[in-house]
């Protein structure tokens, strides 16, 4: 099952329960694990983690907030640190992560060393892919889900975002990044009509 609260934020339950870049959620302490991308304060959320995580929780992450993760009382032994283009395996699940960067914009640069995700989990294939432009890396992906930013300024756009879904073709598409810190519903009503008739789409909003 598959729930998104705002921007980034999405929960995955099957069996285990994932987070990415979680914001606000509701649920208390049912972590089992916790993927962050990047720094961002729309991605990353010290509150939100402490209220999600259970004892032994993995969190899953890029350097930059390790020493604020460390400064709450978070155990190191609990904390993956991850590079781009390295493949993982854990307990219940394996992932790759994807480089995630701009490709002319300041935002998110690329020897920052951030990522998506491209998660199996139970033998379906998630791609989240953290804020990125459109790269020719991207479109080798392979994946079951994608979840895609739409909502321009920051990352790729509604437009560049569909045309990228419809190369990789996967069964479920899902738009992000919107509505918060740039862009709007109306991003994801475009990213939906341009997609491949072959693609599902889900909208959260």
């Amino acid at each position: 099952m598959i729930s998104i609260n705002k921007q980034s934020s999405i929960r995955i339950h099957d069996e285990s329960i994932l987070y990415f870049d979680p914001l606000e959620w509701d649920a208390k302490h049912d972590a089992d694990y916790i993927f962050i991308t990047h720094p961002h304060y729309d991605h990353f959320s010290l509150l939100a983690i402490l209220e999600l995580k259970k004892e032994h929780t993995m969190i899953i992450t890029t350097k930059d907030v390790v020493e604020e993760l460390l400064s709450v009382g978070i155990l190191e032994e609990d904390i993956l640190v991850v590079q781009p283009n390295k493949k993982y395996n854990l307990k219940n699940l394996s992932f790759e992560t994807i480089p995630a960067y701009n490709l002319h914009k300041k935002y998110h640069p690329k020897s920052n060393g951030w990522v998506g995700y491209l998660v199996n989990l139970h033998n379906v294939v998630y791609y989240v892919s953290g804020d990125t432009d459109v790269h020719a890396g991207l479109k080798e992906i392979k994946c079951d889900v994608i979840f895609l930013p739409v909502g321009g300024l920051y990352t790729m756009d509604a437009i560049e975002a569909a045309s990228l879904a419809n190369t990789i073709m996967p069964k479920i598409a899902i738009p992000i990044h919107y509505g918060y810190a740039a862009g709007s519903v109306k991003d994801a009503l475009i990213f939906k009509k341009r997609l491949s008739n072959k693609i599902k789409c889900k909208l959260y909003y």
